[in-house]
């Protein structure tokens, strides 16, 4: 495939200024007393650090150094436009001139340093999401602690040659009014949500009781 190439205009256009503000560059440095190769080194030194700063521009945005070395190199750039128009006797260039000049180096040095090692700034960070505020769940009613049942108490060891005899039964345990009267709320609660009797295991785990206590209290709710 065959690459057809067009000139453009806009380049063409930049070429043609960028090799203006060279010849102007050396010109001023060789009058500033720079010759032979110094004097072409110094047109380049101020176009790549024009070159790094609005690099540094276009690739991280815009900071107060990256416009500060834009802006002097910009100056060195156009003073010497400037300066080389007819404006200053290239034959007589003044002390404070030769100084700038002579200084320019170092300046130049500085500059690409910084732009080319000082850190980036990143973007901040976007604020967490605002946490959602949960509503306090529904602290279920505390069933009142159940009146302290006493202990059963223990039937001395009888002799060994005379065994006790097993009761047919178990002990009545004592179930204090109270704790009867909550269960019956209980059970009543229960059978109006459900629509069915409480069994003994449930009435045990929303009372809170031992499995004997929570029997002697159905027996009485039946």
């Amino acid at each position: 495939m065959r690459t057809v190439l067009r000139p453009d205009a806009v380049l063409v256009q930049a070429v043609i200024a960028g090799a203006l503000s060279f010849a102007h560059l050396h010109d001023l440095a060789a009058a500033a007393g720079q010759d032979g190769w110094k004097a072409w080194a110094y047109p380049i030194s101020v176009d790549l650090l024009f070159v790094a700063a609005w690099r540094r521009l276009r690739t991280d945005g815009p900071s107060r150094l990256s416009w500060c070395w834009f802006l002097i190199a910009l100056a060195a750039s156009l003073g010497a436009n400037i300066a080389t128009a007819g404006l200053l006797d290239l034959s007589d260039v003044p002390a404070w001139l030769r100084i700038l000049v002579a200084g320019w180096p170092a300046l130049a040095f500085l500059g690409g340093t910084l732009l080319a090692h000082s850190p980036t700034g990143h973007a901040p960070d976007p604020d967490p999401a605002p946490e959602v505020e949960r509503e306090p769940e529904p602290v279920p009613e505390s069933d009142p602690e159940p009146a302290a049942v006493p202990a059963p108490q223990e039937t001395p060891a009888l002799p060994v040659a005379e065994p006790a005899p097993v009761p047919a039964s178990p002990p009545a345990v004592p179930v204090p009014a109270a704790l009867v009267d909550h269960a019956r709320k209980v059970a009543a609660d229960h059978e109006h949500r459900t629509g069915s009797r409480i069994d003994t295991d449930t009435l045990r785990a929303r009372l809170g009781v031992p499995p004997h206590l929570a029997d002697a209290i159905a027996a009485q709710l039946t």
